[in-house]
């Protein structure tokens, strides 16, 4: 056999194998693997692209925290609701205008994350109530162990009915890191990243080997992951 009817013969036996699904190659060839599969969401936000977010961080006075954690975590929010989830940016209401909204307003605590939203032309409200936080620096080296858990909830404003989480009055959502080098603006900014990210990955269809990050603490339970 010369070269020449050697290859036409294995090409000829790959074209069949490929045809009728032969020696295993289409079963392989079609099936998806972890790295392209994908997790879709549970409330698909970029169905809506007309309608208005607020992202609202509740930071009860209890929280031994520093006070502009909910700066901090509402960045985040909004950088992940724009780059993620591809929201356009003039549809995520900024940051500074809930701000003087909430210092003009008496008795601002006392609004429900709806009337909020109504009076700042939004038609759903992203409401995050931060419930855990911890941040530590290791012995003075430099190194920070950090944590922060947050319950979420999407909201219509119109209806006032909760979009999201169906199943549950809220999403938990914990996120920390046992050892990062930092300083205290950065670890902080760090957590606030994590958490924005664990909270709108539900918002679209996630690849399988990005929903779940290192600083993902969702399936650990504080007292565990404290001692």
């Amino acid at each position: 056999m010369n070269r020449l009817s050697f290859y036409y013969l294995r090409f000829t036996f790959l074209a069949v194998c490929l045809l009728f699904g032969g020696c295993g190659i289409v079963s392989v060839l079609g099936t998806p693997s972890s790295h392209e599969g994908k997790v879709p969401a549970e409330y698909n936000l970029a169905e809506h692209p007309d309608r208005k977010v607020l992202i609202l961080v509740n930071q009860p006075a209890y929280l031994n925290a520093q006070t502009n954690l909910r700066y901090y975590l509402t960045k985040s929010l909004r950088k992940s609701l724009i780059l993620k989830v591809a929201i356009s940016p003039e549809y995520v209401i900024d940051y500074d205008k809930l701000s003087e909204f909430r210092s003009s307003k008496p008795g601002f605590s006392l609004l429900s994350p709806a009337e909020v939203g109504k009076a700042l032309v939004a038609d759903m409200v992203l409401f995050v109530t931060i419930n855990d936080y911890e941040l530590s620096e290791v012995a003075q080296s430099g190194y920070y162990k950090g944590f922060l858990g947050v319950q979420a909830i999407l909201f219509d404003t119109v209806t006032g009915e909760r979009l999201w989480p169906k199943t549950a009055k809220s999403k938990g959502i914990k996120v920390g890191f046992d050892m990062e080098k930092a300083n205290q603006e950065i670890a902080v900014d760090k957590l606030a990243a994590a958490c924005a990210y664990c909270t709108t990955r539900y918002f679209y269809t996630c690849r399988k080997n990005k929903f779940k990050i290192a600083e993902d603490r969702s399936d650990i339970s504080w007292e565990s992951w404290g001692k």
